[in-house]
């Protein structure tokens, strides 16, 4: 498909729309803010080793900077726009933040590895308990002090790999699936409730996404159709979440726990991004192997041939890869989270 004026005129409203979310966050900040993020893909932005992970492959990170980073896209993901909401560069990757200056840890730290989640994972990554192990590390090393920590917000982003690991080892059964969301919800409690005990003022945690939509899970039906069973499932694992939240805010009477509602943003994301760019791929993922469960998007083979495949216009794909959203996809999720962003501003 050539690249028209409609494309162009997309593209251009993008960039306009993340600078416009610069200087909105920045407005609305009353002083520097330090973020912190724990979870997975959705949010780490180059805590894999680079000799293993595929976030820093090509074609990863293709959009942006133009070359892998160990973001899961081809661009920015869900900390980019977070952070620049806020007003504030993007957090340091926890991996790097000995080979920077001081000056650099200044906006916070990202702890989070894709892959990973509130329990232990397919993936040989810290779990989210260990992410708060390094953070409380840094807490006991004053390397953040009582007034970075007064002026903190959190980001949680973390639950559809434990599903996933889940899954895999239960082959599909969902009859247990209830008693499972319920252990992760116990732990996942305990570690928020860490966090705001060692003095993170404000903690926004992501609804987690409707599983069933992934590519990953919708490649059964050529991408036409979610999986509704697993969506169920994340709806059950919300509403858990939410009561969790509530009742952790309602110990002491505040509002430092916060939902971001990645169900419904994805949704409403999707159905906007369908309606207004004609030819975009729906479920359909811009990057995928050409043998699918065998070859992943970055596979290569002995020579160094290309595995996979790219769609033309990775500006029409919400989709990046079977399991995450494109730069454009988490634009259009962003968007959608707009409106409960102010609740962060401390």
């Amino acid at each position: 498909m050539p690249f028209s004026f409609f494309h162009l005129l997309c593209y251009i409203t993008i960039i306009f729309a993340e600078v416009d979310a610069v200087n909105e966050g920045a407005s609305k900040s009353k002083s520097k803010l330090r973020l912190f993020v724990f979870g997975d893909s959705y949010v780490d932005t180059g805590n894999w080793r680079k000799s293993i992970g595929s976030s820093w492959k090509e074609p990863y990170g293709i959009t942006f900077p133009g070359k892998p980073s160990g973001r899961f896209s081809d661009g920015r993901v869900l900390t980019d726009y977070i952070a620049s909401y806020l007003g504030i560069r993007t957090p340091i990757a926890y991996k790097w933040r000995k080979e920077v200056k001081r000056s650099n840890l200044e906006y916070g730290m990202n702890f989070a590895y894709g892959g990973t989640g509130v329990l232990d994972t397919l993936a040989n990554q810290p779990n989210m308990t260990t992410q708060i192990d390094f953070f409380q590390r840094l807490v006991e090393q004053k390397v953040y002090g009582k007034q970075d920590l007064d002026n903190s917000v959190a980001l949680v982003s973390v639950a559809g790999n434990d599903y996933a690991t889940y899954l895999a080892r239960n082959t599909h059964d969902l009859q247990k699936l209830g008693d499972f969301t319920k252990k992760i919800m116990d732990q996942l409690e305990i570690n928020i409730d860490r966090i705001r005990g060692l003095g993170v003022k404000r903690i926004a945690v992501t609804l987690i996404e409707p599983m069933g939509c992934i590519p990953l899970q919708a490649v059964s039906s050529s991408y036409s159709n979610c999986t509704q069973a697993l969506n169920l499932g994340s709806k059950f694992h919300n509403q858990m979440l939410n009561q969790s939240l509530q009742n952790l805010n309602a110990k002491d009477n505040s509002t430092v726990f916060i939902t971001l509602d990645l169900y419904d943003a994805f949704f409403s994301a999707l159905n906007k991004f369908t309606t207004h760019a004609p030819g975009s791929l729906g479920l359909k993922p811009c990057c995928e192997g050409k043998d699918m469960g065998k070859y992943y998007c970055g596979s290569v083979d002995e020579s160094g041939a290309k595995l996979y495949t790219i769609c033309e216009n990775p500006n029409l794909s919400f989709f990046w890869d079977t399991l995450h959203p494109s730069q454009n996809g988490w634009h259009s999720i962003f968007s959608s989270l707009r409106s409960s962003l102010h609740k962060l501003t401390i």
